[in-house]
């Protein structure tokens, strides 16, 4: 990745690479914000900067109501086992089909990026090294989200807003983020 996100990735990668193991041997970066932020975008490149593999929320959401299921299910197969030095796997949701199918092990390695809304609630914090949380003006998140998943996300916009709004108002997680990026520009290949 160049131009506009070098300088956010530099900052994440300097910043986790000064931190300590957060679940097991395991160093664990939450990448969190809210819909059409630039989550994804970010994640990815620090992912591949760090070569560490990269979980996304969207692969264990319940559906469009299952944003807390799907944090747990983040703990509970994924942290939880790599804190105890077991093998963790992740089963994806499938959308289309309305349940959990296939299991995915987390590949071994000194490094996890997880990115989504959920990411950094407070029942995963203790499995991970920090928060990076990317902040964007309202208007310019949903035109990207809407460019990104068209007709497929429009229709539950204002659903899954709710469920945001109701997450980061119990969770607080902008303000327990170590890291805090403004990405209020038009920038290239920026999505949630």
């Amino acid at each position: 990745m160049s131009g506009p996100w070098d300088a956010a990735v530099d900052r994440v990668v300097g910043w986790a690479r000064q931190q300590p193991p957060s679940a097991g041997d395991r160093r664990v970066i939450a990448v969190e914000g809210r819909s059409g932020s630039g989550k994804t975008t970010l994640a990815r490149a620090v992912s591949e900067r760090l070569g560490a593999p990269l979980i996304s929320m969207d692969d264990l959401y319940a559906g469009w109501d299952g944003l807390d299921r799907g944090v747990t299910a983040l703990r509970d197969w994924v942290l939880r086992p790599l804190a105890e030095g077991r093998p963790a796997s992740w089963r994806r949701w499938d959308w289309a089909a309305g349940e959990y199918a296939g299991h995915f092990a987390v590949p071994d390695g000194e490094w996890l990026v997880v990115e989504g809304v959920g990411a950094g609630g407070a029942v995963v914090r203790p499995y991970l090294c920090g928060v990076v949380w990317l902040e964007s003006p309202a208007a310019l998140r949903k035109r990207r989200a809407l460019a990104r998943d068209g007709e497929t996300y429009a229709p539950h916009w204002s659903r899954w807003a709710r469920h945001e709004d109701a997450f980061y108002a119990a969770e607080a997680v902008r303000e327990h983020a170590a890291l805090v990026i403004e990405n209020d520009d038009e920038m290239p290949g920026a999505s949630a």
